[in-house]
């Protein structure tokens, strides 16, 4: 931990010396709810959200807040290492255009309803309004990678191996949810007479109510949605590679592959107390457990392992963190200059056209200094450099 701010009504713990005043002001926000509890911690890749910045970590004592999770419930990164020890350029476009023609990119989806054994298993979907309401679009959405920050990547590892990386959530049916319990909570706030501020965007619902109980549910199969929805695509980008490679897959640190999401709520034991720990852009960092924290498509993603900072509610970064806004890095980065630094350390990358720079290397912050930055939180395990990146 870098710095504590203690002028609000619990503290404000932060791994960043480096918060825009946007992000700030809503953990100012968060530190002021009348249900929050012990103190807020802000992971080193923060910047502003949606009434909660990204990056932060919230508990809470008897209340859920919808927007501290986010529209993407679930999101989180997957990674797989193969038994190739080197793969060429030629190689790996093949690879990238099959993908292509396998895992839906952006706002596409297959045009075929997937197998409905591959969705989450063991709810009761009668009684979840959004997830019965969108089960048959979710049935074309699983197995796609969707648009914004997230991607598909090749990378070689330090421990010599090619490893492929993925990041993405649960499409549109965890945005549904999150609206639509939003949106619920927006009207019994305003019909209780709330003492949190509607303008901070944090409407809450409690954990006893039937609301509330019905967001954990529809929030966890979201969460589930979005594993399931990793774990098809990597399956099949995993085909593709042994196809064209004959390559094996390896086990790491045990398990076939790695998979932590960074955008969801749990109840968890802190401080003697079981709270409900709303992580919105955060890693879960218990100790011991194995963790991934991307960078960039032009600079190094970490393997690492949690430490277990009681501080951070167990918890780190999710990533690199953005410098600056998309539409900012539309507007002010320069294109030339951001293909020829990729160009030159020979990464297959997705940048094409003035919009593509939202996602550009120097949209994000450095990851060197967001690693400093959470030393006490997680330890380094391994680096991964790009080699190709997919991007929605």
């Amino acid at each position: 931990m870098l710095k504590s701010i203690n002028t609000e009504k619990i503290p404000i713990k932060l791994w960043t010396d480096d918060i825009e005043e946007g992000a700030l002001q809503q953990a100012r926000n968060l530190a002021n709810l009348p249900f929050a509890f012990k103190h807020i911690a802000i992971m080193p890749d923060c910047h502003e959200g949606y009434g909660m910045p990204i990056g932060g970590v919230l508990a809470t004592v008897g209340e859920i807040i919808p927007n501290a999770v986010g529209v993407d419930i679930g999101c989180g990164m997957c990674a797989r290492k193969t038994s190739l020890k080197e793969i060429n350029t030629d190689t790996l476009k093949k690879i990238m255009s099959k993908i292509r023609e396998l895992v839906p990119l952006g706002f596409e989806h297959h045009k075929r309803e997937q197998s409905p054994q591959l969705m989450p298993q063991g709810y009761d979907i009668e009684t979840m309004p959004v997830v019965k309401r969108e089960f048959k679009s979710a049935l074309h959405q699983i197995g796609s990678l969707g648009g914004g920050n997230h991607f598909i990547e090749f990378q070689k590892g330090s421990d010599g191996h090619i490893w492929i990386m993925l990041h993405s959530g649960s499409r549109n049916i965890g945005k549904q949810v999150a609206d639509y319990y939003n949106r619920l909570a927006i009207e019994l706030n305003e019909k209780s007479k709330s003492e949190v501020k509607k303008h901070w965007q944090l409407a809450h619902l409690s954990l006893d109510s039937k609301e509330g109980k019905a967001y954990i549910n529809e929030m966890q199969y979201c969460v589930d949605f979005a594993f399931a929805n990793r774990k098809l695509m990597l399956s099949r980008i995993s085909d593709v590679f042994e196809d064209e490679t004959g390559c094996d897959f390896l086990p790491y640190e045990g398990m076939p592959f790695i998979n932590i999401a960074h955008n969801f709520a749990a109840t968890e034991k802190h401080f003697g107390k079981d709270v409900i720990v709303h992580r919105k852009g955060a890693t879960l960092a218990t100790d011991g457990i194995t963790g991934i924290i991307p960078g960039s498509q032009g600079t190094k993603s970490l393997i690492v392992r949690g430490k277990g900072s009681s501080d951070s509610f167990r918890s780190c970064s999710h990533g690199a963190g953005r410098v600056m806004g998309r539409k900012e890095a539309i507007r002010t980065l320069n294109l030339e200059e951001e293909k020829r630094k990729l160009d030159k350390k020979g990464i297959i990358h997705a940048i094409r056209t003035q919009k593509d720079l939202d996602e550009a290397a120097s949209a994000y912050k450095n990851i060197d200094i967001v690693m400093q930055n959470q030393q006490d939180l997680v330890l380094p395990l391994l680096e991964l450099t790009p080699l190709a990146v997919i991007k929605g």
